[in-house]
C-alpha cells in the first residue's frame, strides 16, 4: 500500500484530532444514489480487512477517502440525443431549439443514470501530527485539494495550505545538478527535466542518465534550469521532486523494505500496519530533509 506520489499541505501542529474517528464516521462513504453522478466519503484504510476509518501509528494517521463514480460516457448521451432530435425534426419539420436540446439531454441523463456502471475510487492520505503535514497519494493538485476538502468537511475546520518554499525550488534543483552540495543523505538519481526560462520554452527530459555528465552540463551552460529532479535518500527512498514541490515516483528501496521482510506477520491487517509504519517513518525522514533544503514555511508561523 505504499504511496506513489505525495502532494503536501501544512496544518497547525496544535490541531486537535482526538475525535477524528467519530468525525470521520459522520462523513462515511454512502452508496451513490440512483440519480447521482458520484459520492464521496471516508472508508477504512484497510479496505475490506478493517472497520476503523483511521489508523494511527505514533505521530502518523492514515485516512482514506473513498468514492463511487457513475460511468456515463458523453458519446453515448450525445448519440441518443441526436437520434431524438432527428426524430423531432422529421416529425415537426423544424430543428429543435436550445431549450429543447437541454431538456432532452437532462431527461436522457436522468433515464440512464440508474443503469450506469459504478466505478469505485479511493485516495489515501498520511497526516503527520508532529510535523503538521498531510501527504495525499496523488500528483494532481485538484485531487489532493478534494481530499483535503473532505477532511475539512468532517472536522468542521481544517486549516491546511499547500506547502510553500522560502527559496525558489528551481534554483535549488538546478544548483544540485550543477554541483552544489546536497543535504546529508541525499544523492542524485538518474532523471531530470530541464527548461529554458526564455520565451523559447525548450524542454529536455532525461531518464536513466548520469546527471553529473558533460551532456547535462552543456544544457545548464546554455541557461536551462531544473524543474524536476530524481533523488535518493540514504538508499532507502527514491523519488522525483518538481519545482511545484510535488513528490512523484516515491519508492521505498531494498534498504528500507528489507526491514519489512525480516518481520513475520500472521494476517493482512498486520501486514498493512507494518507497511504503513515503515512508510510513515521514511516519509518523516524525507520531509525533514526537504524542509531544511527548501526552507518550507510552517502553518503555525
Amino acid at each position: 500500500m505504499f504511496f506513489r506520489n505525495l502532494t503536501l499541505f501544512r496544518f497547525p501542529t496544535s490541531l486537535d484530532l482526538s475525535d477524528l474517528e467519530q468525525q470521520l464516521g459522520e462523513c462515511a462513504l454512502k452508496p451513490v444514489g440512483p440519480l447521482e453522478l458520484s459520492s464521496r466519503g471516508f472508508v477504512s484504510p484497510f479496505g475490506h480487512h478493517g472497520e476503523a476509518l483511521s489508523h494511527a501509528m505514533h505521530d502518523a494517521l492514515w485516512v482514506t477517502v473513498g468514492g463511487e463514480d457513475k460511468l456515463l460516457p458523453g458519446a453515448v448521451v450525445n448519440d441518443l440525443l441526436q437520434k431524438k432530435l432527428a426524430a423531432i425534426e422529421e416529425q415537426e419539420g423544424r430543428k429543435p431549439g436550445g431549450r429543447t436540446r437541454k431538456r432532452l439531454k437532462d431527461e436522457l441523463v436522468t433515464e440512464l443514470l440508474p443503469r450506469a456502471f459504478v466505478r469505485p475510487v479511493r485516495s489515501d492520505a498520511l497526516l503527520d501530527t508532529s510535523l503538521g503535514v498531510i501527504a495525499v497519494d496523488t500528483s494532481s493538485r485538484k485531487n489532493a485539494e478534494s481530499v483535503v476538502s473532505e477532511i475539512r468537511r468532517a472536522l468542521g475546520s481544517f486549516p491546511a495550505l499547500p506547502i510553500n518554499a522560502e527559496v525558489a525550488p528551481r534554483a535549488i534543483l538546478t544548483g544540485w545538478i550543477a554541483g552544489d552540495p546536497l543535504p546529508e543523505g541525499l544523492s542524485l538519481g538518474d532523471e531530470c527535466e530541464l527548461r529554458d526560462p526564455t520565451d523559447t520554452g525548450a524542454v529536455v527530459k532525461v531518464q536513466r542518465m548520469e546527471l553529473s555528465g558533460d551532456e547535462i552540463a552543456k544544457h545548464l551552460e546554455s541557461g536551462k534550469q531544473a524543474t524536476r529532479l530524481a533523488l535518493v535518500l540514504d538508499d532507502h527512498v527514491s523519488f522525483v521532486i518538481g519545482e511545484d514541490l510535488v513528490v512523484r515516483k516515491f519508492k521505498l528501496l531494498d534498504g528500507a523494505v528489507d526491514q519489512l521482510e525480516s518481520t513475520e506477520r500472521d494476517d493482512v491487517a498486520a501486514e498493512l500496519d507494518a507497511r504503513f509504519a515503515l512508510m510513515a517513518g521514511e516519509f518523516k525522514r524525507l520531509f525533514n530533509v526537504l524542509e531544511k533544503a527548501f526552507r518550507l514555511s510552517k502553518a503555525d508561523a
